[in-house]
């Protein structure tokens, strides 16, 4: 069989470089291509664009500053950054369309958790991305005389190196754009990535917690409920026919069996005692005995990581593995489980029918969402006719560390518990 794993020790990387997005225009050449064209079309249109940018700000920082000694001036000048909010994202659309530039939109501004006028107001009116704007309103006014200027004098006398002229200050464009227009920093991204995450862990637990009521209702509940009334039934006929109530007894013995089984299988779906127990190796292998198709594991860790992320990495590998009994019609699969730079990685192969995807119906998605919700990474490959391949990968968290949080936290807990 075709080794199906890349060596070991390689991360998977998440996004493209700018490069390879198609951000950076083709090299400039003397012949006028269509982005060219477009360039010149952004360099001409600065003026007027830019000369109503020019007046709405200055209108809106004198009239706010000057009206700060009376009630409506700090409304007013939350009221201007917020349209400014919207010029800066007209801009980056005229960017996108024209100069081909890639920025993310900013975060709107977090108001929904705050209540009151007063948080609202000072939140719109020390907002980062709506003085930015501001910034980049005022000085494009001059800028954009000077492109426009150059731009259509060069169509008429400098037409044959207008390319590399255009190309000079559309870059410039380029530079102001991502300098001034994009989100804060790197943090402002973050945590716009952590909210979301958060509602996604928020919605995972729900469920999970729905499950195992929907299980202990529907299953061992069931059970017991069925032994508690036939062991009454069994203690009325006690005395009158005993061998009734001794086969009541039985069937009731029987009951309690199951009961017990479906209360270990539920308790294994929570969190399985060998995981606990040996780690990721005989857990995984465990699981991989019960898929139906032969499945060769590899678990390449010198230590064991913490234990909540040894808990996703498990039930990760544990789904992959139904996927592949059930949808793949595979005839072997392996899985592969190694550290690389403070990062836990899994691959799961298998050489079925392939076409797996995110939107599969398969619980692809789900998986996605919840390694995401912990900064993990999820990338599936799957092309009609196989083979699949899908890789995971975890922050790396180390055991004793865990450990040694867990126990700081249940001290504080204990502390707080004797007062």
């Amino acid at each position: 069989m075709t080794e199906p794993f890349p060596t070991p020790g390689t991360p998977v990387t998440a996004a493209a470089e700018p490069a390879e997005r198609g951000d950076r225009p083709p090299p400039a050449r003397f012949a006028y291509d269509a982005h060219t064209w477009k360039e010149i079309a952004h360099l001409l249109a600065n003026l007027p664009v830019s000369l109503v940018g020019f007046v709405y700000t200055v209108t809106m920082l004198f009239t706010g500053a000057g009206l700060t000694v009376t009630v409506i001036g700090f409304p007013l000048l939350a009221l201007g950054l917020m349209g400014s909010r919207l010029l800066g994202r007209l801009e980056r659309a005229r960017a996108r369309k024209l100069l081909g530039v890639r920025v993310d939109e900013p975060s709107r501004l977090p108001l929904r958790g705050r209540e009151g006028f007063w948080p609202h107001l000072w939140m719109a009116v020390r907002d980062p991305v709506g003085w930015r704007t501001v910034l980049y309103e005022l000085i494009r006014l001059p800028w954009g005389i000077a492109t426009f200027v150059v731009t259509l004098t060069g169509l008429f006398v400098l037409w044959p190196v207008l390319p590399f002229i255009v190309r000079g200050l559309a870059n410039a464009d380029r530079a102001m754009v991502r300098g001034l227009l994009s989100p804060s920093d790197e943090l402002e991204r973050r945590i716009a990535e952590l909210e979301s995450d958060r509602g996604v862990v928020v919605d995972t637990a729900a469920a999970d917690l729905r499950r195992i009521e929907r299980d202990l209702h529907d299953g061992a509940q069931a059970r017991l409920v069925n032994l508690a009334m036939g062991l009454g039934l069994a203690k009325e006929k006690l005395l009158e026919d005993p061998d009734a109530a001794a086969t009541m007894v039985a069937e009731a013995h029987g009951e309690v069996k199951l009961a017990l089984q479906e209360l270990r299988d539920l308790a294994r779906g929570i969190h399985p005692a060998v995981l606990t127990d040996r780690g990721l190796d005989a857990a995984l292998s465990s699981v991989a005995s019960r898929c139906t198709v032969p499945v060769k594991v590899t678990v390449d860790l010198d230590e064991r990581p913490a234990a909540a992320i040894e808990g996703i990495a498990y039930f990760t590998v544990s789904e992959l593995l139904q996927n592949v009994s059930k949808h793949s019609r595979a005839r072997s699969a392996a899985v592969d489980v190694w550290r690389s730079e403070g990062r836990l990685l899994m691959q799961v192969w298998d050489d079925g029918r392939g076409g797996a995807s995110l939107d599969g119906g398969t619980g692809m998605r789900g998986l996605a969402d919840r390694l995401g919700a912990v900064d993990g990474l999820f990338v599936v490959e799957s092309p009609e006719g196989g083979p699949t391949t899908v890789t995971a990968e975890l922050p790396w968290r180390d055991r004793s560390g865990a450990l040694a949080e867990d126990a700081r936290g249940a001290g504080k807990a204990s502390v707080r518990g004797r007062r």
